[in-house]
């Protein structure tokens, strides 16, 4: 991965756009209840910390100007489809955040068509098309299979890219979407990408974590505690791992939701 965006993509963006896009699905199955003007305030959106937004805006700005130094150096092009990605976790309105994906979209969409065999340009696009769920209501119903083709794609091309990002965000998708014949939610696909993107990149946190958020809300008590025990021996060696400026948003992130998943499991635990 480039030096300059050396930062792992987060699964917040798609998983926040999806939660749009699926209670639209939802929505639209029962015909004889119209939907909101707006999606309800509970959608699940980015859990960074704006004071992370200033890093995000610089790295945007380093990516336009080096990609408008040269638009033909496909680098240049899925550097700044990532920046605007990342960027949009700080968007502070669904006009921004339209704004920035769109932005990454239109670099990106190109570049799946002039680099087909390029990992980035799929997952980036994919990436970007979660952020732009995000703004949507109705609208957004058709970017689920644009999604998960362009994650397919990624994961067939580079397993391991960001972290093994493709089968981390494949599981979610099936995770939190609705079963068929509404949309693609499958438990089985979203345990075995889950389960896979742990195998390729056991070190990353996120990986880990998306794990245990999912046998929480699934109720697998008994999957639920190796995962803790594992989890809480792996983050002491990830703090020497994931170091510096870039990784601080995600620290942020993760420590917070180690707290809350700590918390949910204990209550779930007790439970008989």
């Amino acid at each position: 991965m480039a030096q300059v965006l050396r930062i792992a993509t987060p699964i917040s963006a798609l998983a926040g756009g999806l939660a749009v896009l699926l209670l639209g699905l939802a929505y639209g199955a029962r015909a004889a209840t119209p939907p909101p003007a707006k999606p309800p305030g509970d959608i699940p959106l980015a859990s960074f910390s704006p004071k992370f937004a200033e890093s995000a805006e610089r790295q945007l700005v380093a990516a336009r100007k080096k990609y408008q130094a040269d638009t033909n150096v496909v680098t240049a092009a899925w550097e700044l489809g990532k920046a605007c990605f990342w960027r949009g976790e700080f968007a502070a309105s669904d006009e921004e955040r339209a704004r920035l994906a769109n932005e990454g979209i239109a670099v990106c969409r190109p570049l799946v068509i002039s680099a087909p065999a390029l990992p980035e340009g799929h997952y980036y696009l994919a990436m970007n098309l979660g952020q732009l769920a995000r703004t949507k209501w109705l609208d957004a119903l058709g970017i689920v299979k644009e999604l998960e083709r362009n994650l397919e794609l990624a994961d067939g091309m580079a397993p391991r890219l960001d972290y093994a990002g493709p089968a981390r965000c494949l599981g979610q998708l099936y995770r939190d979407a609705p079963g068929w014949p509404i949309s693609v939610g499958n438990r089985t696909k979203a345990r075995k990408h889950l389960l896979r993107a742990l195998e390729l990149s056991p070190e990353f946190p996120e990986n880990r974590l998306n794990l245990i958020e999912t046998w929480i809300e699934w109720k697998e008590k008994k999957l639920l505690q190796p995962e803790l025990d594992a989890l809480a021996e792996l983050l002491p060696k990830a703090r020497k791992q994931f170091t510096g400026e870039e990784w601080a948003a995600y620290w942020d992130d993760w420590d917070r939701r180690w707290k809350e998943v700590q918390a949910q499991s204990a209550e779930l635990l007790r439970k008989k």
